[in-house]
């Protein structure tokens, strides 16, 4: 369910960018009366669905090729993270845990808990924004053929 509501986030966050950016051509041509709207095609708004990013625009820049060692990199990157999340979590995370709930509760135990499993936490997090902020949306990117990768600089 966490995913599904990401995923409608993400669409409404491009909905609305959509929205923004074409509303005032329409407007500003039914106010100047001259009969020729420029909307977008479907297949624009489709590149921008799919695209690493959340501004809509009629044109992004494009690479001329795809470079597949580049996506297979990136989506091996991706697979060694979740590897190495998996390794934290047995090594790190699992055995605390077990250990803590055969013993009585008291907070002593809770905040050796709490402070054993910071490290771990943080390993994870950061693995996770860079799998996918990094290697995911590379990979879809170069397989878009989105050019501009620095494009919210």
């Amino acid at each position: 369910t966490d995913i599904l509501l990401v995923l409608q986030v993400r669409l409404i966050m491009k909905a609305h960018s959509f929205i923004r950016e074409n509303v005032p051509r329409v407007l500003s041509s039914v106010k100047d009366k001259s009969g020729t709207v420029h909307l977008p095609r479907i297949s624009q708004y489709l590149y921008f669905l799919f695209a690493p990013t959340l501004i809509y625009r009629d044109n992004y820049p494009r690479n001329p090729t795809i470079r597949w060692g580049y996506v297979a990199t990136k989506f091996a990157q991706v697979l060694g993270s979740l590897f190495y999340a998996y390794y934290i979590f047995v090594r790190l995370c699992i055995p605390l845990f077990r250990n803590s709930s055969q013993e009585t509760f008291n907070l002593r135990g809770l905040v050796l808990c709490i402070f054993n499993s910071i490290l771990p936490g943080v390993l994870i997090l950061f693995l996770v924004f860079f799998a996918f902020l990094h290697c995911w949306l590379n990979a879809f990117a170069e397989m878009l053929r989105f050019a501009d990768r620095m494009f919210y600089k």
